[in-house]
């Protein structure tokens, strides 16, 4: 786990919630999470826009994660994409002892203990920038 980007997510966790949101004034989606962590990191991101809470197929998106500086991993993640249920994937970020998300129902980004609650269907870890 990077702990830099795991601070920086949880420096966000009481941040509204909105759907697309990109501010952390205004809001933020799990998308949007992501993308004001890596950015408070120092990283030019890539975030994708114009997709809805329920996506069969997440596959298109996943892109984005390559070009904001984001490689995959086999486990321990640094975020973690998780299928929700059929039609909806979820972003992490993880941290110590649990992972922070943005939570649509609770109206804020939030931290939440333990291990997943949601199959982990993809991981990426933050490759580190080069000066």
């Amino acid at each position: 786990m990077n702990a830099e980007l795991a601070d920086a997510a949880l420096a966000l966790v009481g941040t509204p919630f909105r759907l697309h949101g990109r501010c952390p004034e205004s809001g933020l989606d799990c998308v949007g999470l992501v993308a004001a962590a890596m950015a408070r990191c120092g990283h030019n991101v890539h975030a994708p826009s114009g997709y809805s809470l329920r996506r069969v197929e997440a596959g298109s998106l996943l892109h984005f994660a390559r070009l904001s500086g984001l490689v995959e991993s086999d486990g321990d993640g640094d975020v973690v994409l998780a299928a929700v249920n059929p039609v909806q994937q979820h972003l992490l970020i993880a941290a110590p002892g649990g992972f922070v998300h943005a939570h649509a129902g609770l109206g804020r980004v939030t931290f939440m203990p333990g291990p997943s609650p949601w199959p982990i269907i993809g991981q990426w870890r933050r490759q580190l920038q080069k000066d």
